[in-house]
């Protein structure tokens, strides 16, 4: 949700700690991806920086860590879809001036809609024009919605505005249509709801060297989960590619769960095999783009029958290479 404000380096005190301002800076590495938001999300983005430079305020989006529904309901929440490292690399490729983080917590979920107007609208935010989406309720009980925000600007001086939804065959776009792709490993459909391939970005951390006495190195991401035993938001083996490794992306095959062949503890990670590659990049950001699904994640009796797997997998992701004539 997006509060255009007058001055961002006074948008919060430093002494609130339960406050931060994420202000946008340059990307420090190499990586060329672009990270993802859907094209609902985008049509907000860009109709909020194009508001705001016409009406020279600057451009805000207001975010909450963790999501409401983990906080109500921690064990029953759906996944995430990204990481806040990607959220805020995300936003950063659409211009956005600053990103303010509230924590959602027991008092802020207390907040009634005339408290959350005047304590953070007001209060924290400054805000002179207010942009949302056609489904945006606030404080608590969602009792709150877009009347008596207009009614609320009215009374403080500043203006509202509503955006209606971005719909694809008469289905509306939204973080729901999305996870849903994604938790069906329909890459393809995830693919068109963001304008871009699903990716996963992180450093790349040092592993137990399996894949490498197998004859496949992987470079290995680790992929947070909000509570123990956590699901990603999909899983399974996939054709990927990977950015931060040089000036282009580079082809790839990836697993993306729990390994139930070579583990019990219920970690996920993301295992990337690049093909032809054979450098030490550890503590490295990279971003791995997953662009088809092979397979769900499988437990294999041995290593042997593991590895032959493996060299499946990976000749069926040259193979898909090959057809897209990409990377010949």
């Amino acid at each position: 949700h997006c509060f255009p404000t007058r001055r961002s380096s006074d948008l919060f005190p430093s002494h609130d700690i339960h406050q931060r301002v994420f202000s946008l800076i340059p990307w420090s590495g190499r990586v060329h991806a672009k990270f993802h938001v859907h094209r609902g999300h985008q049509a907000l983005l860009y109709k909020l920086v194009e508001g705001a430079h016409t009406r020279q305020l600057n451009s805000c989006v207001l975010t909450f860590e963790p999501h409401p529904r983990e906080f109500f309901s921690p064990h029953d929440a759906p996944p995430r879809i990204q990481n806040i490292r990607d959220k805020l690399m995300a936003l950063k490729q659409y211009e956005v001036d600053t990103i303010a983080i509230e924590e959602f917590n027991q008092a802020f979920s207390q907040l009634s809609p005339t408290e959350f107007v005047q304590e953070i609208l007001i209060r924290k935010l400054n805000t002179k024009w207010l942009l949302i989406g056609d489904d945006f309720c606030y404080g608590a009980k969602r009792a709150g919605n877009f009347e008596s925000l207009v009614a609320a600007g009215k009374q403080f001086g500043f203006e509202v505005s509503r955006i209606p939804s971005v719909l694809e065959t008469e289905e509306r776009i939204s973080s729901s249509l999305l996870r849903q792709a994604l938790e069906h490993g329909d890459m393809k459909r995830a693919e068109q709801l963001l304008g871009r391939p699903f990716s996963i970005s992180g450093h790349v951390l040092y592993g137990k060297q399996l894949g490498r006495t197998l004859g496949f190195p992987t470079l290995n991401l680790a992929v947070c989960t909000r509570h123990p035993n956590g699901k990603p938001v999909t899983s399974g083996i996939f054709v990927s590619q990977i950015h931060g490794l040089g000036n282009q992306p580079l082809p790839a095959v990836s697993s993306l769960g729990v390994r139930p062949s070579v583990e019990s503890s219920g970690q996920v990670l993301l295992e990337t095999h690049v093909f032809d590659f054979n450098q030490s990049v550890y503590g490295q950001v990279v971003c791995v783009e997953l662009l088809a699904r092979l397979h769900e994640e499988r437990k294999y009796p041995d290593l042997i029958t593991l590895q032959a797997a493996i060299q499946d997998d990976a000749q069926k992701a040259r193979q898909y290479f090959l057809k897209k004539n990409l990377y010949v």
